[in-house]
């Protein structure tokens, strides 16, 4: 492994002082114990059901993502920093949220261009001059991140519509803790598992103005073919909510209830988990039977609270990205605290040329892409794929955005040669309600191929256990 990538664990020969607890934690671990280990921990999470599905493959739609068992440490310093710069983003793009779909200040202001937003298909017209509860529209926002340094943190993209994966950070953590208690005996480790009451919290917090005592919250999932229906199904478990679909419930004058074997029961917050276009059939997707007929029209009057709020999604398109610096200045007054990713606009000609030149160097992505889908990584690209891409970018240039290819820190895993370094991201969950919060950890994901930079489960990438020192 090329020395140009920062090592998470070792700098200058020395063990750094956020892994010092874990120095010679593997010494005494032969081969068999660890292969006895790790099929324990696969045994667990296949056992506990947690498994994602791959759309388009044949044989087992159901598969294990792998688990990593060297957990990933930040001192409790560098995560205070992070977590700062995280909720102010999150700040920040509800703000926007907020101010696209009233008057448009920051357009009108020249910060950012118009038809980004308002051309965008993910702008919902649906609930233009409506202003959700607390003024929130993104209330669980996955931010991705990358480290290349020391002190160097970059926002590879924001998710603010439904981000998938927090059912990892607490399972990983859960078996980490079964597996190897004496790691926790012997390192104070910030806890993630009041993740689910901050959740259940953070949705109580929005209910909306015609909600009367303990607001009802439920968890909206597409159903069981879902690839996150186990993440869906462990929430709602956690939280001690309803798992409901579409067909659970229905609206009724000003309000949505949940059918029960008692009764109608009102819901006050819907904690959805699919898109924007099958939430109402009268209002998005006429042939969509995953929604409830009736329900934009309680949404826009008050009577139930959707979380996140439709029309999220603009906030998260790639090429809006790029603009979120801005908004932090624009509407916090404050200079931003982590980086993004330095990124060409191929609906920019100049841009467009750039990326064209330079497409065997560069990370291209299409702008509404997630999952590591429709993404090309220039580096490891073969010839067929450079040359089928600069087509697409020629052929519609708006839908791509490119970024180089950052050198990503890495950290040490299991592989099958014992334990070598492999890059890392890492995706931490910030709740927007009545506060902002995150607790200290997230998914760390892990590519496990030696060299490669895809992190994706979806694209044979792991996870680790993600530690945050407390103090």
């Amino acid at each position: 492994m090329s020395s140009k990538f920062f090592n998470e664990m070792y700098q200058n020969g020395a063990v750094r002082a956020p892994y010092q607890g874990l120095d010679g934690w593997t010494d005494n671990m032969p081969a068999d114990l660890r292969q006895m280990k790790q099929a324990e921990a696969e045994a667990l999470f296949r056992r506990i059901g947690i498994t994602f599905a791959v759309y388009g493959e044949g044989g087992d739609p159901d598969r294990l993502i792998p688990f990593d068992m060297f957990p990933r440490v930040f001192a409790h310093d560098e995560w205070r920093k992070l977590e700062r710069g995280i909720k102010q983003r999150a700040r920040a793009l509800n703000a926007f949220l907020v101010d696209v779909y009233g008057r448009g200040e920051i357009i009108r202001a020249g910060r950012i261009p118009g038809r980004l937003v308002y051309q965008n298909e993910a702008f919902e017209k649906a609930v233009v001059g409506f202003v959700p509860p607390r003024g929130v529209y993104s209330h669980i926002v996955g931010i991705d991140l990358v480290r290349t340094g020391p002190d160097d943190f970059f926002v590879l993209e924001d998710n603010c519509r439904t981000p998938s994966g927090v059912s990892y950070m607490l399972e990983n953590r859960e078996i980490m803790m079964r597996m190897f208690p004496e790691l926790f005996r012997n390192n104070r480790i910030a806890p993630v598992e009041d993740y689910p009451s901050k959740l259940r919290r953070t949705l109580a917090s929005v209910a909306p103005n015609k909600c009367n005592g303990e607001p009802v919250v439920v968890i909206l999932t597409p159903g069981h073919f879902n690839s996150a229906y186990y993440e869906h199904s462990f929430l709602a478990n956690l939280m001690g909510v309803e798992l409901v679909e579409g067909q659970d419930l229905f609206v009724e004058g000003d309000f949505v209830y949940m059918r029960t074997t008692r009764g109608p029961r009102k819901v006050d917050v819907i904690y959805r988990r699919l898109d924007d276009a099958y939430i109402d059939p009268l209002c998005f997707r006429a042939d969509s039977m995953l929604g409830i007929p009736g329900l934009m029209n309680v949404y826009r009057s008050g009577g139930v609270t959707i979380a996140s709020a439709p029309g999220a999604g603009v906030a998260d398109d790639k090429a809006i990205y790029t603009y979120v610096p801005e908004m932090i200045r624009f509407y916090l007054g404050e200079e931003p605290i982590l980086k993004n990713v330095p990124t060409w606009q191929c609906a920019k000609a100049d841009d467009c040329k750039y990326v064209l030149e330079h497409l065997a160097e560069l990370v291209v992505k299409e702008v509404h892409g997630s999952g590591g889908y429709g993404m090309l990584v220039g580096p490891s690209a073969s010839k067929s794929d450079l040359e089928l891409f600069a087509h697409k970018i020629r052929q519609n240039p708006s839908n791509y955005i490119a970024q180089p290819t950052l050198a990503l820190s890495t950290c040490p895993t299991f592989v099958d040669q014992g334990i070598a370094p492999r890059h890392v991201d890492l995706r931490p969950y910030c709740l927007v309600g009545e506060t902002v919060e995150l607790v200290p950890g997230g998914l760390t994901r892990v590519a496990l191929t030696d060299g490669s930079l895809v992190v994706n489960s979806s694209q044979g990438g792991g996870v680790k256990d993600t530690w945050v020192l407390a103090e």
